[in-house]
């Protein structure tokens, strides 16, 4: 007989990187919100979780019952051979560690395979997410990368996190970018998924003595950072990073990719053209139409997104900004780590 694994049991597990986390749920409730790490084989398909739930509530659960049990007998097989290709300890979670998660646990264990259940499925695991962020406790100093737009500040901290720096990527979390343009090429996350990434992040670096981030409002694309950590982060030492115009025009162009995804990067300048003056407006907008992405970029930075920047400078007080002059990202980069290490005593 399979058996049930508490919470804090399974995350332990899972930070050893012991076990195989399976949601048995279907493919849609495990695209909108799983626990991260886990990957999805489901009992049943949207469709029939669907048509079981109809059952349910239209004649009972019995006849839900028998109706999953002759949907499931059928993809047994595929079923089993999906785990028996997995070489870790495998646990199986549902929504609330009921049926779906029951049955997945008893066949693949009647087979000879150890297997656990998540007791209380996902839902357990999101009020532990939820409570979590209610304790607003987060004790690392944080250092904020800041800086115009197309400075090079999440390459700078994919850079800082492949040397072993402590990095928490919000953009990352998110899948968004931070920007109107930034979801283009990406699939933004929800707030419970972007919330389930922050706080596996800030367990991760909690005993740390300081983590890096980048200076970002308070949204990013469709999440939400918690104001504890909003709040933090703006009272916190921002590095404003400057390198010259033609640079960041480059950063933007290698990160965008206009050429392959210009019907959204059209359909987002639409959203932010009334804010700028009408005949710049057209401007960018034939450039766009016309390839011209050089020449766009250039002018949404002087006439859009440097105003906006300079306008955030005064939120900062004096003694909470250092500023980093470089002639590209490599100069950057040593310009601050030669800082953190002077401030932290890195030797």
């Amino acid at each position: 007989m399979f058996q049930d694994i508490e919470l804090l049991d399974l995350l332990k597990k899972q930070k050893e990187d012991s076990i195989c986390l399976v949601d048995v749920r279907s493919p849609q409730e495990f695209a909108e919100f799983r626990i991260p790490g886990s990957i999805n084989i489901p009992v049943f398909d949207n469709d029939e979780r669907a048509e079981v739930g109809t059952i349910y509530k239209q004649v009972g659960p019995e006849a839900a019952k028998e109706k999953g049990l002759e949907i499931f007998s059928i993809k047994l097989p595929e079923f089993i051979a999906e785990f028996q290709s997995l070489e870790k300890e495998k646990i199986v979670y549902c929504w609330r560690g009921g049926m779906r998660s029951k049955t997945a646990a008893t066949v693949v264990n009647l087979m000879g395979q150890q297997v656990s259940r998540l007791s209380g499925g996902i839902r357990s695991y999101r009020q532990w997410v939820v409570n979590k962020l209610e304790q607003q406790q987060f004790s690392p100093k944080m250092y904020v990368l800041n800086g115009y737009t197309g400075t090079g500040k999440t390459i700078l901290l994919h850079r800082l996190k492949q040397q072993g720096y402590p990095v928490l990527d919000l953009e990352a979390m998110a899948n968004h970018r931070g920007s109107i343009f930034g979801q283009i090429g990406l699939e933004p996350n929800n707030q419970k998924t972007f919330e389930s990434l922050l706080v596996q992040e800030m367990e991760r670096y909690d005993q740390m003595p300081f983590v890096l981030l980048e200076g970002e409002s308070k949204r990013i694309g469709k999440a939400t950072l918690p104001l504890f950590l909003h709040d933090t982060k703006e009272a916190s030492m921002q590095l404003f990073i400057h390198l010259p115009l033609e640079k960041r025009i480059e950063n933007i162009l290698c990160e965008y990719n206009p050429e392959e995804h210009r019907a959204q990067v059209i359909e987002a300048f639409g959203r932010i053209q009334k804010h700028i003056h009408t005949p710049v407006a057209k401007q960018i907008g034939d450039d766009l139409e016309q390839g011209n992405f050089q020449s766009a970029v250039a002018l949404l930075l002087e006439y859009y997104y440097d105003p906006r920047y300079e306008h955030t400078l005064h939120y900062y007080p004096e003694d909470k900004q250092i500023h980093i002059y470089a002639d590209d990202l490599d100069e950057a980069l040593s310009s601050v780590l030669s800082f953190i290490e002077q401030e932290e005593n890195i030797k």
